[in-house]
């Protein structure tokens, strides 16, 4: 996943406002987002390749979501797919622990992994194994570190922050919008993530454009007080056309009203 912004305690109805891209080739063979059997518990996309996810949540409630992250260095072979450690956040009978994280981390890629429950959220970035609460806000996270000020994460954090002071409950059109700004940084603001030039450009804006690889998926979380989550995933091709959008509503089980 490229980029995802978080609206925490911002809304006086949704504690949780959730918006994520998805960038990858799209010739990776992937299924829309679904309660996977047999248990029917998770509700995620599923990598068809290495069998993970990039983002979902439970019946809990709980959410996690994950960004690669590019540095400009070579990144060994044989490394561990980092899907699973959305799957194994999202695991009810075995949450995934803080020390764990520092202990295994060094089995995948750079990562940026975001997880929580309510209004409690941490972010673990893999290659200084830190682990950081989320306060209540806005945040950004893309492929470096937590809050790094890249334009496409401000100019995303602060459209969202914009429609939601503006709106008495979240607007799907609006937020998809928001997700498929294809503004691209200026030169003088491009980070150095070890790709060329041009893809740094490309790479730039929140919602990608490209016949091999780009946005694949936007997905968009929204809990209310009362214990109900609304889920969406809207599907793109590599010419930018909508392919589909799932949508899924829930209330969770043995919720308690967020006050």
């Amino acid at each position: 996943m490229c980029i995802l912004f978080l609206a925490l305690d911002q809304h006086p109805d949704y504690p949780l406002i959730l918006c994520a891209n998805r960038d990858e080739f799209h010739h990776r063979p992937t299924t829309p987002a679904h309660f996977w059997p047999p248990q029917q518990q998770l509700l995620a996309g599923k990598d068809l390749q290495a069998g993970g996810t990039w983002l979902g949540c439970n019946r809990l409630g709980m959410v996690a979501g994950l960004t690669n992250i590019r540095q400009p260095i070579t990144q060994p072979e044989g490394m561990r797919s980092r899907g699973e450690l959305v799957l194994k956040a999202l695991d009810s009978q075995s949450p995934i622990e803080p020390q764990w994280l520092s202990d295994h981390s060094d089995n995948y890629n750079p990562f940026n992994l975001v997880f929580g429950q309510g209004r409690q959220f941490w972010c673990y970035h893999s290659p200084d194994k830190s682990l950081r609460c989320l306060n209540r806000g806005f945040h950004a996270i893309s492929n470096g570190a937590l809050d790094d000020i890249w334009p496409k994460m401000a100019r995303g954090e602060q459209a969202l922050e914009q429609l939601i002071s503006q709106s008495a409950k979240p607007d799907i059109d609006k937020l998809l919008a928001i997700m498929r700004d294809e503004t691209p940084a200026p030169d003088t603001s491009l980070p150095n993530t070890g790709v060329s030039l041009e893809w740094e450009r490309r790479l730039s804006s929140i919602y990608i454009r490209h016949p091999e690889y780009g946005t694949r998926a936007t997905s968009l979380i929204f809990l209310s007080r009362e214990g109900k989550l609304n889920f969406y995933e809207a599907r793109y091709d590599g010419k930018g056309r909508q392919l589909g959008l799932e949508q899924f509503s829930f209330a969770l089980t043995n919720a308690e009203p967020l006050c």
